[in-house]
């Protein structure tokens, strides 16, 4: 193998941090100067994220090719500062279809197909189709699920081959976790020790454990993982809990994973050029800043639909609007609270608008489908329109808004979108042309306006302002529009369309102008998905700085 690979496997319980501790291990390699590719192989049936309900799997994050994958790709954008190839992106079921449609082409010279070898070659094909695709050193792949899945079983049978056809060139990092059970008082290793033994049975074995715990791990509980788990006691990490995702990086440094990893990988740890210097300098200074002391703490609504998970909130439906907020927020030098707000809280009690906006400074919609709770998000909008209260809309969030101009300002009370109501007199939204062809044969997986399209902005507009640029480019990820018949009308009573597409027929972008609201601006993209760390996007700094005046 020209190109070094390493496997992030976890351990005892999802949710544990796998994919923070892939980028975060990505993020301080790049820094010492290797190219860095980051994989996620996901192990469910769906051939990609975009059928899956945000409330039971998370936000659903857009490559800019257009693939709708897991959230952890986003987290891999953010900590690397760069967009990513689709070819990083993998599932079970893109896999399992590949073979299959590879094996009614004939494409196996009429051999019995199996999962092994055909399977599994099939995974390390596209491992290694994604490093050639990005020329990368270090390859750092991460495995969904947990250690003793079934459903990753062939992922783990392919890292088990890998290994063994180039022991030197791949290492496996399992991050487990260590519960302290309150009644006990103590930190149990015993569950991490159980994790790698089942690990064993498929033919790998940890080269490093990162282990998450609630406090620091103390010499005691490295030494007995090292025995026990038959690894280097310096290759155990510690990984307690943290304020902020994004120290990750720096603490993992304190243990020097980046230099023994390296020494794993039989990797000189070479001198850093000057970019990669940069790059390490600028995460330092923004993870500082996050803990500063904060000019003006703001609060503000997020009124959406997919938080709602029995007794719990589930707030990675919207993970890049919350960081992309958070980003914004620091570079301000403010800190920042998120109100959830249940839509249809809002629609068995208007009354409660004027109780939220008196705690909050402004109101952020975003991305969403369907009816559930639509009326009571009209509403919300409405109420930070008349009160001039700072107003962000994403993707719905601006269809909805256009609805809401159209309904209260036009007059037109029966304005409506086609995704909820189809025989509305007034089709404000509908279904954009080549779209219709999908929604009669129901081809719904990846079939929406997805990826990178590019925005042409209105000169001496606020967009343009925030942008800096005349054209900008965004990812999308719909399937409605605005109706173009209504567009001169709600702009003669003072809603602008300050992006266009390139050919002028799809409307992107919509604000008030400051002499009517000092911020109410929407876009039909979703600019979270381009907000990075060191580099927030320029939409949410507008807001941002609304907020505080």
């Amino acid at each position: 193998m020209k190109s070094k690979y390493i496997f992030v496997i976890g351990g005892v319980m999802s949710g544990v941090g796998k994919g923070i501790a892939t980028s975060s291990l990505g993020l301080i390699l790049k820094t010492k100067g290797y190219k860095v590719n980051l994989v996620k192989a996901d192990p469910y049936l769906n051939v990609d994220a975009g059928t899956m309900n945000p409330t039971e799997h998370g936000e659903v994050f857009v490559m800019k090719e257009g693939l709708e994958t897991d959230q952890d790709m986003g987290n891999y954008e953010r900590f690397l500062n760069q967009d990513i190839s689709q070819a990083n992106y993998m599932t079970s079921g893109m896999v399992y279809k590949a073979v299959i449609d590879r094996e009614r082409a004939l494409g196996y010279g009429g051999k019995c197909v199996e999962a092994i070898p055909h399977v599994r070659d099939e995974i390390i094909n596209r491992f290694q189709k994604a490093t050639k695709e990005n020329g990368s050193d270090i390859t750092i792949v991460e495995i969904g699920g947990t250690i003793g899945d079934f459903q990753n079983a062939m992922f783990m049978e392919a890292a088990k081959t890998m290994k063994l056809q180039s022991p030197k060139d791949v290492i496996v990092v399992v991050v487990s976790y260590l519960p302290t059970p309150g009644a006990i008082g103590e930190m149990k290793s015993k569950p991490t020790q159980n994790a790698v033994r089942e690990l064993n049975c498929y033919g790998l074995h940890p080269d490093f454990i990162i282990a998450r715990s609630e406090v620091a791990l103390d010499a005691k509980r490295k030494e007995k993982i090292s025995i026990s788990c038959n690894v280097p006691i310096e290759n155990v990490i510690s990984a307690p809990d943290i304020k902020s995702i994004y120290d990750v990086p720096v603490n993992f440094e304190k243990d020097k994973i980046g230099e023994l990893v390296l020494k794993s990988l039989s990797l000189k740890n070479k001198k850093p050029d000057a970019q990669s210097v940069k790059l390490w300098s600028d995460w330092k200074n923004f993870v500082k800043n996050i803990h500063s002391n904060k000019i003006k703490n703001l609060r503000i609504a997020m009124i959406g639909k997919y938080f709602d998970t029995g007794d719990f909130t589930l707030t990675d439906s919207y993970l890049s609007v919350i960081e992309a907020l958070k980003f914004a927020a620091t570079k301000a030098k403010a800190g920042i609270e998120i109100e959830w707000v249940d839509s249809k809280t809002i629609e068995k009690n208007h009354g409660i608008l004027k109780d939220i906006f008196k705690r909050c400074n402004g109101l952020i919609v975003p991305g969403g489908f369907g009816t559930t709770g639509v009326d009571g998000i009209l509403k919300s909008i409405e109420f930070v329109r008349k009160n001039k209260i700072p107003y962000l809309g994403i993707c719905y969030g601006m269809q909805l808004a256009v609805i809401e101009y159209a309904q209260n300002v036009l007059g037109l009370k029966d304005a409506h979108t086609t995704e909820i109501n189809k025989n509305c007199e007034h089709k404000i939204i509908d279904i954009m042309e080549s779209q219709k062809e999908n929604l009669v044969k129901l081809t719904m997986g990846g079939s929406m306006r997805l990826g990178s399209f590019r925005c042409k902005l209105l000169k001496g507009s606020i967009v343009s302002g925030l942008y800096k640029a005349d054209i900008v480019t965004e990812r999308h990820r719909h399937r409605y529009e605005v109706n173009n018949s209504y567009v001169f009308d709600l702009e003669k009573k003072g809603l602008l369309f300050s992006g266009k597409s390139i050919d002028g027929k799809l409307m992107e972008m919509i604000e008030l102008g400051k002499s009517i609201h000092p911020f109410f601006v929407a876009t039909q993209s979703h600019p979270e998905f381009l907000s990075r760390p060191t580099s927030s996007h320029p939409l949410f700094d507008g807001l941002v700085r609304a907020m505080m005046r």
